[in-house]
């Protein structure tokens, strides 16, 4: 494997949380938005959505568009012989709903040129058919690494006007903690993304020779599918689906998702979900529900509370930890404080939980429910 070449746009690649802050510091301008496929660009739009409730969030798909779907003329007739041409605007501008917008111009770089230019209006001055679009309004765009070959060009006129910046993709526990958890991802997908990460999410431009690395995306190789973020959440769909289908089909299924390499080390893996007890049976019976014998399927059944926890839940659940080690324990209080947890209210307000933080020394406070 050769040495990475760090250039100064990879030195300063900004998390997504620092895209987001940015985008929301300077609403003025355009920011185009750079990244590997499949980790989480179109999730901007997400993420401002929820931090901005009174604007609209609109999502313009640059690939689906050509010049004639962009506007439509629409003819005025002011009188005699005195006629002129408006231009009537695609939905997806969001000009028409007279609210602040965040408009998002997903796969930039693929745009028919034409199109690009079209938008530039929109993307240099914040206006759409002419009309400025309301105060507060955010305007940027996303596409793909021009390395990854896929058909991302940007003109020297079109980046003059933007500000173009990289998106790192996620460290592997970056991922868990604010993706995984959040959205439902299985646990041993999540297991094995913990112990087996940092070649799953390895960038290909430190990876000189592709075998190598037979998990990732890389232009010098002919993968039908491999492993990014974005596979991996498909990946675990399947493996929530696998009581109802084959053992065959779930491998097949696994490999067109995130490759053969991949998804043959993903299905081998999943073996350690027969160790784990229900989560019906810590529900109803957390002093007696099995506890695994290995500490792989341990953190497994921390990592499936984590990402399935109700607030009926909470009570069997604290009984069944203070069953599990000591480190256990405290991994899963730590990845319960984290902000980015959604259901971090679920656990703090808990009378059990609070108890345990208490006769543990946990220097942080949580209201009793």
């Amino acid at each position: 494997m050769s040495k990475s070449v760090i250039t100064a746009e990879r030195l300063y690649e900004q998390s997504i949380d620092e895209v987001v802050q940015s985008l929301l510091a300077n609403r003025d301008g355009t920011t185009l938005v750079m990244g590997h496929m499949g980790t989480g660009k179109s999730s901007i739009l997400k993420i401002l959505a929820e931090k901005l409730p009174t604007h609209v969030p609109c999502y313009f798909d640059g690939t689906t568009k050509d010049l004639g779907d962009l506007y439509i003329p629409k003819v005025l007739d002011m009188g005699g012989d005195s006629q002129f041409v408006r231009f009537v605007p695609n939905e997806e501008f969001g000009i028409h709903y007279g609210k602040p917008v965040i408009l998002m111009f997903d796969e930039y770089g693929k745009m028919n040129p034409s199109v690009k230019n079209a938008c530039m209006e929109t993307m240099l001055s914040h206006k759409v058919g002419g009309k400025k679009l309301p105060e507060g309004s955010i305007v940027f765009a996303t596409t793909n690494l021009g390395g990854e070959g896929v058909g991302d060009l940007l003109m020297p006129h079109h980046r003059n006007r933007i500000t173009v910046v990289r998106m790192a993709k996620p460290t592997p526990q970056l991922w868990i903690e604010n993706f995984a958890y959040n959205n439902g991802i299985h646990p041993a997908l999540i297991m094995w993304v913990a112990e087996e990460g940092e070649k799953l999410f390895q960038s290909f431009e430190d990876v000189q020779n592709p075998d190598d690395n037979p998990y990732i995306f890389h232009p010098k190789a002919q993968r039908p599918s491999f492993v990014t973020p974005r596979s991996l959440a498909l990946a675990s769909n399947w493996l929530w689906a696998k009581d109802e289908i084959t053992s065959n089909a779930l491998q097949s299924n696994l490999m067109g998702t995130i490759g053969a390499k991949a998804g043959g080390d993903l299905r081998s893996f999943i073996e350690l979900v027969d160790q784990l007890p229900k989560q019906e049976e810590i529900r109803t019976s957390p002093e007696t529900a099995k506890v695994p014998e290995t500490s792989s399927a341990t953190m497994m059944v921390v990592h499936r509370a984590l990402s399935t926890m109700s607030k009926e839940f909470v009570d069997p659940w604290m009984t069944y930890l203070n069953r599990l080690d000591s480190e256990t324990q405290g991994f899963f209080a730590m990845q319960v404080r984290s902000p980015k947890y959604k259901k971090q209210g679920l656990v703090m307000t808990n009378k059990k939980f609070t108890d345990w933080c208490m006769a543990n020394n946990y220097m942080f406070t949580a209201d009793k429910k």
